[in-house]
């Protein structure tokens, strides 16, 4: 077994450091005076339609200097991996300054796990082989620690599935020899941990969960909320102790614990992937659930609040937006149906985004409204929101897409990053909001148009953007925060994500203009990116149980679905959950009839049944299994609504010579026409071909 110094000393002795180059100071451009005029990277010109974009960069990037940016994104990334490995491992995250480790999230080598995709992104197979072994040897989560459900499922779950994906299959170039599914096994232990988190009358979770202990105590119960009437801001910290003792009793309010929209309906894609991979519903089950009891209390307009009570579903902060505290509800809709095929949400992702788009928009920028009235509440730009355009890349929304990353990008040019908060009526940084934390969200929409558009005002604005990083953020051992953007203050503290998205977005960028060499690009597979940038494959166990068979089984027919319930106080051992839940047919018959949340739990396609299971070459995708009994057949298209985008059977075939098998070709982005609905008769076309690169 490794040791972690001898993990660290290997990992770091191939790393090959070199100096730093390409500093830029970043340029101090004019104030604008209207707030659709502040794009002080780019002039937008209009026409009837199209739009022109004048660029004000320098000269635009060669291939061969987007290989020699490339190549110091790479450096960048193991200055800060190695600094870790040196001076942290195996606490959670660097501190960059210092030069010492902290233990953020549970003490469980937080920033290796977060990296570990990335690793293997770069194709560096000895430093990935060396991590996955340590990590299934040495890794438990078996300890006494209070973790955020949200940040252990976005970094700590999907980096272990993202790996165990790699790892285990040969396809990807980076199978590694030992590995016997440990990654997956700690993955699955890791869930059942949290599963108490979602046991609440609305099936949303709580924030925090105890990996031993479930549902803290304190956590469970009602806490009084001391407010006042006709306020419009309800404080959603709530501390007992000193906050509330000049509340009269009149003034106490009972109030259930509070989660965010973005925490509670963002976990499907993490829940979803394991409930494939373990052939186990529950997961997946319980993560739809949660999206579903956070929409069903959408407004009358089709918006979610920023937070809301486990217990009453009763929304405490009722400022709709599209960033802090609601993102990647709307990432992970459009996500889910993407990686699952699942057409609920796609429905849900419709209607949340055009009335996104009617009440936040207001062309470049969004604002915070009221859910309800959707009266003006914040005229603010949060570095969180700067997702967007990338995510309207995916749903085939390009130009104001094109419009709002020019605003955001603005921002980044004015101070060398982008502020927590960026104030559009004083157009200036928001007082308390001053920071840059290495923030991945604009780098990862500039990636994306330009996978889109090919236009090479992309790849300025990501040679801009290394360059603040370089210059402004790179510290003795890694990167650091900024603390103020005005200033560049650096502060004592990197992020794992910093590895896991930001680096990743920015050498894909470059890798992308240098001629792609790489497992996104160039491998057996598409994929989806999640939250915190880990690689989800769609493979055909993953994506394509409606179409066919798993290799698991099949659905079964939803008239002959049995539910089975055992109930028991004490789970027998460690990690076993007091509530587990089976599915049988009770008859030899099964198909792959589509499920309704009238008729049957909201499952996808997980109940074993009796149809014969895929091979192990159809299970990655090299032969496809054309269904040979008509009973298999799910629902035909004209029995689906009008609007419902259909969806394509992925194929991907490497055996050439194979037997003769029927296949449809999946057409670039998984989908043909706009996921957006733009109008009940107008859809928007094909979407953009997106994963193909091309």
């Amino acid at each position: 077994m490794m040791s972690t110094t001898a993990l660290a000393a290997a990992l770091n002795r191939r790393e090959n450091r070199s100096p730093v180059g390409g500093k830029r100071r970043m340029e101090a451009p004019k104030r604008m005076v209207q707030i659709w005029m502040l794009i002080l990277g780019a002039v937008i010109i209009y026409s009837d339609d199209h739009i022109f974009i004048r660029r004000t960069f320098s000269e635009s990037v060669t291939a061969e200097e987007a290989k020699q940016l490339r190549d110091e994104v790479r450096e960048m990334f193991y200055h800060a991996f190695g600094g870790y490995m040196e001076h942290a491992f195996p606490h959670d995250e660097l501190k960059p300054l210092s030069c010492e480790g902290e233990d953020t999230l549970g003490g469980y080598a937080l920033t290796l796990i977060d990296s570990l995709d990335t690793l293997a992104l770069l194709g560096d197979r000895e430093r990935f082989t060396d991590s996955v072994e340590w990590i299934g040897k040495n890794l438990r989560f078996d300890i006494n620690k209070t973790v955020s459900v949200f940040e252990t499922t976005i970094r700590i779950l999907g980096g272990l599935l993202s790996a165990h994906l790699i790892a285990s299959d040969y396809n990807t170039g980076m199978r590694v020899p030992s590995y016997d599914g440990e990654l997956l096994d700690l993955a699955e232990d890791l869930a059942r941990r949290m599963l108490p988190a979602f046991d609440t009358p609305t099936g949303i979770p709580f924030g925090s969960v105890n990996l031993i202990h479930g549902v803290d105590e304190n956590e469970s119960k009602a806490k009084p909320l001391c407010y006042t009437m006709g306020r419009h801001m309800i404080y959603l910290f709530i501390y007992l102790s000193l906050q509330f003792q000049n509340c009269s009793t009149s003034q106490l309010l009972p109030l259930g614990p509070i989660t965010s929209t973005a925490g509670g309906g963002t976990l499907t894609l993490e829940f979803g992937m394991l409930s494939r991979l373990t052939n186990d519903p529950i997961f997946e089950q319980v993560t739809k659930n949660a999206v579903m009891g956070i929409w069903a209390r959408r407004s009358k307009i089709n918006l979610v609040g920023a937070h809301i009570d486990v217990f009453s579903g009763e929304w405490t902060q009722k400022d709709a937006g599209i960033g802090t505290s609601i993102d990647s509800f709307y990432e992970y809709l459009l996500k889910a149906y993407l990686l699952f095929g699942d057409e609920e949400y796609i429905f849900i992702f419709q209607e949340a985004y055009r009335a996104a788009m009617h009440y936040l928009y207001n062309d470049p920028w969004y604002v915070e409204v009221n859910m309800n009235s959707a009266a003006l509440v914040w005229p603010l730009f949060n570095s969180l929101q700067a997702f967007w355009p990338g995510l309207q890349v995916l749903a085939g929304d390009i130009e104001p897409a094109i419009r709002t990353h020019a605003a955001f990008f603005s921002v980044w040019k004015r101070y060398g990053f982008t502020p927590e908060g960026f104030n559009l009526a004083t157009l200036s940084v928001q007082r308390g909001q001053k920071s840059y934390p290495l923030r991945p969200e604009l780098i990862e929409s500039t990636y994306w148009l330009y996978k889109a558009t090919r236009d090479p005002r992309y790849l300025d604005a990501g040679r801009d953007m290394l360059a603040s990083l370089q210059y402004g953020a790179r510290c003795t051992c890694g990167y650091c925060h900024i603390s103020d953007v005005e200033f560049h203050i650096q502060e004592d503290h990197m992020e794992s994500f910093f590895l896991a998205e930001t680096v990743k977005y920015l050498w894909l960028l470059f890798d992308l203009a240098a001629g792609p060499d790489n497992l996104i690009e160039n491998g057996p597979y598409k994929y989806i990116f999640s939250t915190e940038g880990h690689l989800l494959p769609m493979t055909p166990q993953i994506s394509l149980v409606r179409e066919h068979c798993l290799y698991f089984g099949a659905y079964c027919r939803s008239s002959n679905l049995r539910l089975e319930t055992n109930i028991s106080g004490i789970a027998k051992k460690p990690g076993e959950t007091n509530h587990s839940k089976t599915y049988s047919c009770p008859g030899p018959t099964c198909s792959l009839s589509r499920f309704t949340p009238q008729s049957s739990p909201a499952i996808s396609g997980l109940v074993k049944g009796y149809c014969p299971g895929l091979t192990h070459g159809q299970r990655f995708g090299i032969k496809y299994a054309a269904s040979a009994d008509a009973n298999l057949q799910d629902e035909s298209p004209t029995q689906r609504p009008a609007d419902v985008v259909q969806s394509h059977s992925l194929v991907l075939v490497s055996n050439h010579n194979a037997d003769q098998v029927d296949h449809v070709k999946h057409q670039d982005s998984s989908v043909e026409g706009s996921v957006v609905a733009q109008g009940e008769e107008k859809q928007q076309g094909k979407l953009i071909e997106l994963f193909e690169g091309r």
